[in-house]
Order: structure tokens, then C-alpha cells, then sequence
């Protein structure tokens, strides 16, 4: 595909605290599903005996995600620009799995069901029907796309992690923690790694969302770029066509730059390299880490073993009880509320980071080196705004099943393109660039893994 590189050197690092952010999206990413969700349902039935597979989840993104960062440090482009130069059909691969593993709306119905009732609001889909369009304008009226998902997500996170932080140390016991202990070595309550019954998808689609999941850690590689990072310095960025009345029409080039491998470039990538391993090590893998654990730990203080369970998101309001019996009145809706924007935030970063996949790949589809990206992408976010609401208007309004639908997709489209990454870097990188071994056995491991889970779960649902 005829989609050329321009070379020029490698810019200097510049401090650290300029560098972070890319990470929070990632993360934010991951908090409406995975972190939110799907692991405090799990402890919230079967114990604390399954967080093992948290930290394993959460540090094999760390390394897929690192891998898509060299990529796009290197190159100063989305990481499917590689993939399409390398097989010219990925692109309509990458079209198909990122709708089908994110079109449903499940995250942002989730959010909105917390939401409703914090704010006794009978009807979910009216509030559904408000969060998408509020989603809709808040990216079509920012300025520069990346740089409204970022702030969002980072004063969200860093507002919404110490709330629940301290919740737990206020609600938690001793025993409690003892059994958080056991449950990163596998030993839960009479069961060792996975308790009898589970279901396997759900546990796997849990797992894929240990972090962002699916498609959206490719995301990673726009952020990178948009942030500036490496290369991604001389990359343009999608801007509103709302706000600008330039951008419809402008041309944005798809492929970016490269530089040549000299020892002063090979020591700027390197500090680079170091830089953002530790932002993404940081924010993505400790502070993750961190928030998916405490998440899960009160679900179990709270909700573990109550009598009468209940299944689907209707758990977080059987949490939201008992925190406010056990604190203050208003702390239960206090906590819905947070949980919910935490919700509606992730639907909205999803949908901003789909619809940049979405239309990259499009263009990449026709061999353009260029195109309108910013007018595509607006269209391609609508649209999608339309088919979710589309979804919960004909009466899909279990938010559960159609999280675990999605996640168990993109469990497998994890697997596909953890394979594409070590064939494209190992291959298509100058060899002073290439993942070291132990990445590379990183990567393998976390191949095979997905692979057996995946192929247990279609024999085993």
C-alpha cells in the first residue's frame, strides 16, 4: 500500500510531567468495564478467590500496550497504518471486530441505570437517550478531540479513585484483606483459581477487560500521536468540525514520519522508550492495578454473600445499600453518582477511540495516504450515537449481557492482533528497534494464554 514515510530526526524528550496523559485514556478506558463491572460482579458471587487474574490481566495489556506504543514512537502514526501497509486486508478486519466488539451500548446504559437512580429517575432510557447526545456534543464541541477525552478522563480519575480508595479502608476488616491476600495467589473460599460453575465467558470476557480490551489498546497508538510523542511531533490532529470551520475539509496525512537510526537517535529513543514505559507502568499498570482491586474488595465487603444477590448491574445497588447503612445516607447515591460518570465517561472515551479506528481503517480501505479524517470521524461517532440508542430503544436495557458480549469479542480480537504485533514489529522495525526477548516471550505467553482460554470457553461456555 502506497502510504510513504517522511524522515526526519527524532525530537528530544521533554519532562516527564508533560508526558503523562495518553495513559489516563487508557485507563478510563478500562474503568467502565472490567474495573467497574465485570470483576466486582464476579467477587461480589464467587469471592475474592479470581483477583489473581487481575494482575494478570491488567500487566499483559501493560506489555500489548507498550508494543503498540513503540510502534506509533517510532513512526508517528496509528498502528493500523502499519498493519495496512504490511496486509492490505486488515483494515476491514479491524472495521468488523471494533463494531462488533463496541457498537453495543452497554457501558453507557450501565451509567445511565446508576445514574437514574441516584437521581430517581424512573425511566433508563430517557437517561440513556441524554448521556449519548451529552456524549455526542461534548466531542463535537471541543476544539481538539484528544485533548477533551484526556482532560475528561484525567480529572475524572483522579476525583472518582481516591472516593473509592477511601471507602474500602473505611468499610474493609482485616479478614478482608487477608482474603485479598489469598485471592492474588488463587486460593479462594473452598476453590483454587476458578470456583465450580462459573461461566467461562464472562470470566474471559472480565479478563480481555482487565484494562481497556479489545480493539481500543490499538487506541493507544492514536493517543501517542495525538500526545505527541516521538514522532507523533509532526502528526496533525482531528479537530472539530464544529468549532473549525477548516477541519471539514481539510486533508489529514495518515501515514507519518520516521527517523534514521544514527546513535543520536537511537539515544533519544531510548530515553523515550524509558519515559513512557514509566508513565504507561504508572498510571495504566499501578494506578489500574490499584482501583480494579479496591473495586473489587468492596463489592465483597458489601455485597458478597447478601442474601438474594442480585444479578446484572442491579448489584451496584445492592452495594450502594449497604455503604449507605454501614457510612452515611448520602453516601449511597453520592456513590452511584460517581460510579455512573466513571460509566458515562468510559462510553464516551469508547466511542471516541472506536470512531477513530472506524474511520482510519475506512480511509485505509480506499489506499489513501491522506484523507477528511475529521469530517469521517464525525459521522462515523454519530452514527454509532444512533445505532446505541437504536439498541436500547428496541429494549436491550441489561447492560450485563451486552458488556459480556462485547468482551468475550474482543477477548478473541485480542488474540488476533497480539499475533499481528509481534509479525509486525519483529519484522517491519529497523533491528535496533525490535522487541527485545524477554517482551517478545511476554507477548508469546500472553498469546497462548488468550489462545486456551479462548478455545475453553467456545468448547465450554
Amino acid at each position: 500500500m502506497a502510504l510513504p514515510l517522511d524522515t526526519r530526526d527524532l525530537p528530544p524528550t521533554p519532562p516527564f510531567r508533560r508526558l503523562i496523559g495518553p495513559s489516563f485514556i487508557i485507563l478510563g478506558l478500562g474503568l467502565g468495564s472490567g474495573e467497574i463491572i465485570l470483576w466486582p460482579y464476579l467477587t461480589s458471587n464467587y469471592g475474592l478467590g479470581l483477583v489473581w487474574a487481575i494482575v494478570i490481566g491488567v500487566t499483559m495489556q501493560f506489555f500489548i500496550n507498550m508494543e503498540v506504543g513503540r510502534y506509533a514512537l517510532i513512526h508517528g502514526e496509528s498502528i493500523f497504518v502499519g498493519f495496512a501497509r504490511w496486509l492490505r486486508f486488515l483494515p476491514f478486519w479491524f472495521i468488523l471486530s471494533t463494531f462488533l466488539g463496541f457498537g453495543w451500548p452497554g457501558i453507557g446504559l450501565a451509567g445511565a441505570t446508576l445514574l437514574g437512580h441516584a437521581f430517581s429517575i424512573s425511566s433508563v432510557k430517557i437517561a440513556s437517550i441524554v448521556i449519548f447526545l451529552a456524549i455526542g456534543l461534548i466531542l463535537s464541541l471541543g476544539r481538539v478531540a484528544y485533548t477533551t477525552v484526556e482532560t475528561l478522563q484525567k480529572y475524572l480519575i483522579l476525583a472518582g479513585t481516591p472516593f473509592i480508595f477511601l471507602l474500602t479502608l473505611y468499610l474493609s476488616r482485616g479478614t478482608d484483606w487477608a482474603a485479598l491476600g489469598r485471592g492474588l495467589i488463587g486460593q479462594g473460599a473452598g476453590f483454587s483459581f476458578l470456583p465450580a460453575g462459573i461461566s467461562l465467558a464472562t470470566f474471559l470476557g472480565a479478563l480481555a477487560y482487565s484494562g481497556a480490551g479489545g480493539n481500543l489498546n490499538l487506541a493507544q497508538s492514536f493517543y501517542i500521536r495525538d500526545k505527541g510523542y516521538g514522532m507523533g511531533a509532526f502528526a496533525e490532529k482531528i479537530k472539530s468540525v464544529f468549532t473549525d470551520p477548516h477541519a471539514a475539509t481539510a486533508a489529514i496525512r495518515l501515514s507519518g514520519s520516521t527517523f534514521p537510526v544514527t546513535p543520536e537517535n537511537l539515544s533519544r529513543f531510548r530515553r523515550w522508550w524509558k519515559l513512557t514505559n514509566l508513565e504507561h507502568l504508572l498510571v495504566f499498570w499501578f494506578l489500574g492495578l490499584v482501583t480494579m482491586l479496591m473495586l473489587a474488595l468492596l463489592s465483597f465487603v458489601t455485597a458478597y454473600g447478601h442474601p438474594g444477590n442480585p444479578s446484572g448491574i442491579n448489584f451496584v445497588l445492592t452495594e450502594a445499600a449497604n455503604i449507605g447503612a454501614n457510612t452515611l445516607p448520602f453516601i449511597a447515591p453520592l456513590f452511584l453518582v460517581v460510579i455512573g460518570l466513571m460509566l458515562a465517561a468510559t462510553q464516551l472515551t469508547v466511542l471516541d477511540s472506536t470512531s477513530r479506528i472506524i474511520t482510519e481503517n475506512l480511509l485505509l480501505t480506499q489506499s489513501r495516504s491522506q484523507g477528511r479524517i475529521s469530517r469521517t470521524y464525525y459521522i462515523v461517532l454519530w452514527s454509532q450515537i444512533a445505532f446505541g440508542l437504536a439498541v436500547i430503544l428496541a429494549g436491550f436495557t441489561q447492560p450485563r449481557d451486552l458488556i459480556i458480549l462485547s468482551a468475550v469479542i474482543n477477548a478473541f480480537s485480542m488474540l488476533v492482533y497480539t499475533g499481528l504485533i509481534l509479525g509486525l514489529n519483529n519484522t517491519r522495525l529497523p533491528r535496533p528497534l525490535r522487541p527485545s526477548l524477554a517482551r517478545n516471550i511476554i507477548l508469546i505467553a500472553a498469546f497462548i494464554f488468550l489462545l486456551v482460554l479462548c478455545l475453553a470457553t467456545l468448547l465450554n461456555p
